[in-house]
């Protein structure tokens, strides 16, 4: 018997919630993460991994971004996601530091 972990059914309409009301941080890091953008690693927005929902999902290096869990909208949710837009090249180079050091199948085989 297989258990589903990833995206269950009941959560959709959460994730496609999520997905349509982003906050400005989400939005500026989703803009450098889609289409294989940063360093050619695939990553998933609202993807939720159990009864989770993370902000951001990395399937090649099982890495999950979360800025700032359900508290974006609060005083301090709005001034962490302001470190994320002010200083978006430290974000990205600390994502990268996550990053396994061998490439993912994709551009091994120059795909």
């Amino acid at each position: 018997m297989t258990t589903t972990l990833y995206n269950l059914s009941y959560l959709k309409e959460t994730r496609k919630y999520l997905r349509e009301n982003m906050t400005e941080a989400e939005l500026v890091l989703w803009s450098v993460l889609k289409g294989k953008n940063l360093c050619g690693r695939k990553f998933r927005r609202q993807h939720s991994i159990g009864h989770y929902i993370a902000d951001f999902y990395c399937t090649s290096e099982k890495l999950i971004i979360e800025l700032d869990g359900q508290h974006h909208f609060t005083k301090e949710g709005l001034e962490k996601d302001k470190e994320v837009l002010n200083n978006l090249t430290n974000v990205l180079n600390r994502i990268k530091k996550e990053f396994d050091t061998k490439q993912p199948q994709a551009l091994k085989k120059g795909l």
